[in-house]
């Protein structure tokens, strides 16, 4: 029997420019709509003593003849929690495993590439000013996925570091574009912006939607540490809301579980997601409210993602 190919991060670092990974995960919500695909929610396992827990994404897809999981520890270490990924894909036809990879990379690729389909769909088609909070790969990624979607006149990156290092540090965002400008300043980054990205670890807000002058997109990430949210719960209502998965992401959102808590919100209130979205299913409206679109991960982004890194690795292997 053949043995699943094993695949560090250097491994898929060199295989990435061959897949189109933008491609994939609207094929994979257009397959979640039409019930070609499953989703279940997903599931946290805590470590005993406070030690860190661990995050399954498991998904099936029944195009690609696939399912899987991917696993990720957030663990607690004195000089800082440490977070990895590992992605196992596993065939449908025969229950063996496929594949076995390093999933650091492919996870900060799905999660910007599936932030920016909701930018493509949730922003009107003459959005010009764009905002960015943090500045590490998340929203470098981030910055590179959104670009092309837009004619962005103005593009402000942010983080509390700015202030602190030099510009060079910040080569690779302005490099990326000459309308990117550093901003110091939450408020500055974010005034008249169409589209705010939040692209932090933080586990508490780091955004208050009123701090917006004019009717926007704000996408959330957040961090899997527990109830973790960028923005504040009690926001929740004022806004319009969308995310990438109705049925799994109110279970997980830490501003969605608290406002559903406390804050009088329902899931109910959610106005469409992302298979709704590609399917033309729903139509986001503009110029109203802000608009507020939260991804939690999807083990169905994993699985769709695995089976490019999967096909590029045959392709390049075979004789």
């Amino acid at each position: 029997m053949p043995t699943a190919p094993i695949l560090n991060e250097t491994e898929i670092l060199a295989l990435l420019p061959r897949i189109n990974v933008a491609s994939a995960l609207r094929r994979m919500f257009a397959a979640l709509h039409a019930g070609e695909a499953v989703q279940p929610p997903q599931t946290v396992t805590l470590f005993p003593k406070d030690a860190g827990d661990f995050i399954a994404y498991a998904g099936m897809l029944a195009g690609e003849a696939a399912f899987g999981v991917k696993l990720s520890p957030y663990i607690v270490r004195k000089q800082g929690p440490l977070i990895t990924a590992w992605t196992l894909l596993m065939s449908a036809e025969t229950g063996e495993p496929l594949l076995l990879c390093d999933s650091k990379r492919l996870t900060t690729e799905r999660t910007a590439a599936t932030t920016a389909l909701a930018v493509d769909l949730l922003t009107a088609p003459d959005a010009g000013t764009l905002a960015i909070v943090g500045t590490g790969d998340i929203a470098e990624a981030h910055l590179r996925r959104v670009l092309p979607l837009r004619a962005w006149r103005d593009i402000r990156i942010t983080s509390p570091s700015i202030e602190r290092r030099p510009a060079a540090d910040f080569a690779r965002f302005t490099d990326l574009s000459e309308g990117v400008r550093l901003c110091a300043n939450l408020a500055e980054a974010v005034r008249d912006a169409d589209a705010v990205l939040l692209c932090t670890s933080s586990a508490s807000p780091v955004l208050d939607p009123a701090m917006l002058t004019k009717p926007a997109l704000i996408t959330s990430i957040s961090t899997n540490a527990p109830r973790a949210h960028e923005v504040a719960p009690q926001a929740m209502t004022a806004l319009d809301v969308y995310c990438d998965y109705r049925r799994t992401a109110p279970l997980s959102a830490g501003e969605m579980v608290i406002a559903a808590e406390s804050h009088g919100w329902s899931a109910d209130a959610i106005l469409g997601d992302l298979p709704e979205l590609v399917a033309g299913a729903v139509q986001p409206a503009f110029g109203r409210r802000h608009r507020f679109f939260r991804s939690i991960g999807m083990g169905l982004e994993d699985i769709a993602v695995a089976a490019e890194v999967l096909r590029a690795h045959n392709e390049e292997t075979r004789p």
